[in-house]
């Protein structure tokens, strides 16, 4: 039977290359399209590794119309879009706001113009809980206020949600849209063939964890100790990338069954928060490396706690998450020790 066509952009990146591998496995074709502006080569042959097939790849720019159109015209047939492709380091975005506005926001634009072009219809789009800002309370549901974002990043992601639901209530409009926030992607595949691959120094704190164990990073900072969290650093719902992946799987299928609205939107959290410094902690018992770290001062657009509310994520699209923090980073640090191993 022949498969149906999914197209991914940024599907050589962390959380694409993990959906990649996910919708292969339920029985999609994955299409790739990615630049490597925040990715590596080395994930297509990861992902071969794990599925034992090639899969399709593209390598372009989502902001190159004439080049998303010759992609859509030579698969034929996609049937829905997963869009990742976006920069994402919080702290970068402050120093480089015009950057992530013209990739993020013009990426999307351009994406939806060839998809309405070639008649595809479906949309998993990713974003993110930084369009919570400073949330009143925790934890944050879906109908949670969006705030003034604490960083471009934030805005870009808060942005391209307006523009999809004001795509959904055109005249004539035929997208369906299903909108993900996620919240702390970690951990890495089973297989230790792909995982979170930072160019340069890391903006996560878990790439940033297993570095220092691995003798890569003298020291890792832990950006304040004096917010209002049980211990003082910053908490996070720290979500495993596979469930994160999966996530995106059962999106695909609610689409191409003609379930929801229009555009919906869901949180992807494991539905609790894990502070700085119970992640450092959690990572040195199932690793057993001691971590060498320092509190520093509190880092520009960080929001001192959030985590999600995952209620309507598992009551209407029928999705939970079931990796627990320990084996995240349990499989963070295999990913780690993968790399050590083949760069030396």
């Amino acid at each position: 039977m022949e498969r149906t066509k999914i197209l991914v952009t940024g599907g050589a990146g962390y959380i694409g290359s993990h959906a990649v591998v996910e919708l292969y496995e339920a029985g999609f074709q994955p299409v790739i399209v990615d630049n490597f502006s925040n990715s590596q080569e080395s994930a297509l042959t990861g992902i071969e590794t794990i599925l034992g097939v090639k899969v399709p790849f593209h390598r372009i720019d989502c902001n190159d119309v004439e080049a998303m159109r010759a992609v859509f015209a030579e698969e034929g047939s996609l049937r829905g879009v997963i869009h990742f492709a976006a920069y994402k380091a919080v702290g970068e975005s402050v120093q480089k706001p015009l950057e992530y506005y013209h990739n993020n926001v013009g990426s999307l634009l351009t994406l939806v113009q060839v998809m309405r072009e070639f008649g595809v219809e479906a949309l998993v789009f990713s974003s993110s809980c930084t369009v919570y800002g400073i949330p009143d309370a925790l934890p944050v549901t879906e109908q949670t206020p969006t705030k003034k974002a604490n960083s471009p990043y934030g805005a870009t992601k808060q942005m391209c949600e307006d523009i999809l639901n004001d795509v959904a209530v055109a005249p004539g409009n035929k997208l369906r849209t299903i909108l993900l926030r996620y919240f702390n992607p970690v951990g890495a595949h089973a297989s230790a063939q792909i995982g979170e691959l930072p160019l340069g120094v890391p903006n996560n704190l878990v790439p940033f964890i297993t570095q220092t164990a691995a003798g890569l990073r003298q020291e890792l900072t832990v950006y304040g100790d004096d917010y209002d969290t049980p211990d003082g650093s910053c908490v996070r719902d720290y979500v495993h990338v596979v469930d994160l992946a999966k996530a995106h799987v059962v999106a695909v299928q609610r689409l191409l069954d003609g379930k929801g609205a229009t555009v919906e939107t869901f949180n992807v959290g494991t539905g609790q928060g894990n502070t700085v410094l119970e992640v450092i902690r959690t990572f040195e018992q199932v690793s057993g490396q001691k971590l060498a770290y320092h509190v520093g001062p509190r880092r520009a657009g960080d929001v001192p706690a959030i985590y999600a509310d995952v209620t309507k994520s598992v009551a209407e699209l029928g999705f939970k998450t079931t990796a627990t923090l320990a084996e995240a980073l349990q499989s963070s640090w295999k990913w780690q020790q993968h790399l050590q191993a083949i760069n030396g």
